[in-house]
């Protein structure tokens, strides 16, 4: 039902009043009771009409409408029209009261909001601020969501950007580029007047660690079989984004690839921000080198350029698990079978098998198979292991045996191979309903077939773009 028309009536009727009306709706044009209040002049003669009230026994829950329609007592007292009166006027008289305190109140507020502003504006001692000539060395601030002017400035001041948060708050106010200022990391010249601080901040070349991290990205880089081209893992974006000219020579400092490497393959999990559901299969991985693949999610990030390698790495992966869990991942494994973990190798799986309007198919087909159970035979996870990206793989490569070749053994690979979407992970945590045990995508457009019979496959096989399943190894 459209209730758009009555609404446009409503305040067409209302419209005429609306000049005459206070913020809170009582009426203050001339002849108002406000209007008398305010200016002396009298009421003028009133007429008093006879007032009904329900006749005995009228049920008083009802609208006024309905009790309009019931029997009323004619012929009322001067007693009772004096009592209806006298009702009246206190009715009037608490309007008045209402509205009177509502005037005190805007203007109250508006007279702190003001007092407040004189004396921000009229100090009598000037803030603390840097004289310009001699900056120091940069240093990185972080501004959290929801953080105001004020609160920016107390960290430029404890961090020696500026001499004072009030000095920095002044030139906030005067710059209104602050209000474009997003959450992350910044890049700020020490020892410099507050207004240079706030030019520098909301310059988005400020702006430092920050990086986003796609689909299906994977820790360490990887190259392309047939064009050679270099596909950067998450440990070389991180490194990238790192990267800050504290002395403004030129020469910026970053975290190094070889570093990240080195933190994330300690024995300690927790120490890297590793979930608790997560701990027991990352302490069993193989190769330490690939013990946190998967868990840092994609998406866009923020980190401090200026931390430890370890504490950069225990942060994404820390707050990645809280992005998983917001899917529902550890409850999930009702519907599925799945442990948590097991919930993000699948959906790296997916990520990597297909294109989103088929994930929840392609889960549907990994959760088949494992029940069967029947070899998942997925060529990305030949691909994972040999560090190289390729649609299609040798016999060679598939019958080499690795924790996560998934032609060589059965079940899921000993870890994800990538970083999945949060849709990969939502569409194992509710897969598609289905009894297929087989797909082939078969052309560059991403075109996928599913099936459950293995002749029908062998069909569909048939029907793959001349070229598409070429291996270039």
């Amino acid at each position: 039902m459209n209730n758009h028309g009555s609404f446009d009536r409503d305040r067409r009727h209302a419209r005429s009043d609306e000049a005459h009306t206070d913020p809170i709706g009582y009426r203050v044009d001339e002849g108002s009771d406000f209007d008398r209040r305010m200016h002396g002049r009298p009421h003028p003669p009133q007429r008093h009409e006879p007032h009904p009230t329900p006749a005995p026994g009228a049920d008083r829950s009802l609208p006024d409408a309905e009790r309009d329609a019931e029997p009323r007592e004619v012929g009322r007292s001067r007693a009772a029209s004096r009592k209806d009166r006298a009702a009246s006027t206190r009715k009037r008289r608490g309007r008045i009261v209402a509205l009177v305190l509502g005037l005190a109140l805007i203007v109250a507020v508006a007279g702190g909001g003001y007092f407040a502003v004189s004396k921000f504006s009229n100090r009598t001692t000037p803030n603390a601020d840097f004289a310009a000539g001699s900056p120091g060395d940069g240093v990185v601030i972080q501004v959290h969501p929801n953080d105001t002017a004020q609160q920016i400035g107390t960290e430029a001041a404890d961090k020696g950007v500026v001499a004072s948060s009030g000095a920095f708050l002044e030139a906030a106010i005067a710059n209104n580029a602050i209000t474009s200022v997003q959450p992350g990391f910044y890049l700020l010249t020490s020892n410099v007047p507050a207004s240079r601080a706030v030019s520098e901040l909301v310059d988005p070349a400020s702006r430092v660690g920050n990086m986003v991290i796609s689909e299906g990205r994977q820790l360490h880089d990887a190259r392309d079989v047939n064009t050679g081209a270099v596909k950067k893992g998450i440990y070389t974006l991180i490194s990238e984004a790192s990267c800050v000219d504290r002395t403004g020579s030129g020469s910026p400092t970053c975290v190094s690839y070889d570093d990240l490497n080195a933190a994330g393959a300690v024995d300690d999990p927790a120490a890297l921000g590793v979930p608790d559901w997560a701990t027991d299969r990352v302490e069993g991985v193989p190769d330490r080198d690939r013990q946190l693949e998967g868990l840092i999610a994609a998406g866009t990030w923020d980190f401090d350029p200026s931390a430890a390698p370890a504490d950069i790495l225990n942060q994404l992966v820390s707050e990645s698990a809280t992005r998983y869990e917001d899917t529902g991942i550890l409850t999930a494994g009702t519907n599925s079978g799945l442990t948590p973990y097991d919930t993000l190798v699948a959906a790296s799986l997916v990520e990597r098998e297909s294109l989103p309007q088929d994930f929840s198919k392609v889960a549907r087909v990994i959760l088949n198979r494992l029940a069967v159970p029947q070899k998942l035979e997925f060529d990305s996870t030949v691909n994972y292991s040999l560090d190289t990206t390729e649609v299609a793989t040798t016999d060679a490569d598939r019958a080499r045996v690795t924790p996560w070749n998934t032609y060589a053994s059965e079940g899921l690979p000993a870890t994800p191979i990538s970083s999945p979407s949060i849709g990969a992970v939502q569409a194992v945590e509710a897969p598609a309903d289905g009894d297929w045990l087989y797909f082939v995508t078969i052309n560059q457009a991403g075109e996928t077939l599913f099936t459950r019979s293995y002749e029908e496959h062998l069909a569909n096989i048939g029907k793959v773009e001349p070229g598409f399943l070429d291996s270039g190894r």
